[in-house]
């Protein structure tokens, strides 16, 4: 059986790459530590914007395992013009998931984009692996394994939050669980 722990991010400063957790947020990432440390992870792999990084740090650190980047789990850009509408349009998108707005990301395109990296550590051999990625992302993820997930589900996230995805071997399906408090 196969566990991938998807993981939002801690609070942060900002929206840009470079963003730095806040206090709150690095207290966040040590309880997010504690709390995965009894899930066995044998394989980390993170977006390359620091806050997700940052997040995952104390876990990898006390685990002695590596940080894989890979730049497929960076959050999605909605539009690169300035929206005065932004949450509209956000909310939108979870029903067009074909729409996409000057210099920005389908929902689609983003979903692929982030389910090709969890079908790829289906196959790998480590059986708990964390996935660190950002809200919008995520809450694409989950909404391609439920169809049920969007703009409501994506409003209740929390940072960090944790969603347990398990797939049993030889079996297509994948069940989603919120494990995080």
């Amino acid at each position: 059986m196969k566990r991938i722990y998807l993981i939002r991010h801690c609070k942060a400063n900002g929206q840009e790459a470079g963003a730095q957790l806040t206090i709150e947020g690095r207290i966040q990432a040590k309880h997010l530590a504690e709390f995965l440390t009894e899930k066995q992870i044998d394989y980390i792999v993170s977006s390359s914007y620091e806050r997700a990084i940052s997040s995952i740090r104390p876990l990898a650190k006390k685990l002695n395992l590596m940080i894989h980047m890979d730049n497929r789990l960076c959050e999605r850009v909605l539009s690169t013009e300035e929206l005065v509408n932004w949450m509209e349009t956000l909310r939108e998108s979870y029903e067009d998931l074909d729409r996409k707005l000057p210099g920005g990301e389908s929902s689609r395109d983003a979903m692929t984009r982030g389910v090709s990296v969890i079908n790829e550590l289906y196959s790998r051999t480590e059986k708990n692996i964390a996935v660190v990625t950002h809200g919008n992302l995520m809450s694409l993820i989950l909404k391609y394994y439920n169809n049920s997930y969007g703009f409501n589900e994506w409003e209740r996230l929390t940072n960090p939050d944790i969603y347990e995805l398990v797939k049993p071997k030889n079996e297509e399906e994948t069940t989603l669980n919120r494990i995080w408090m």
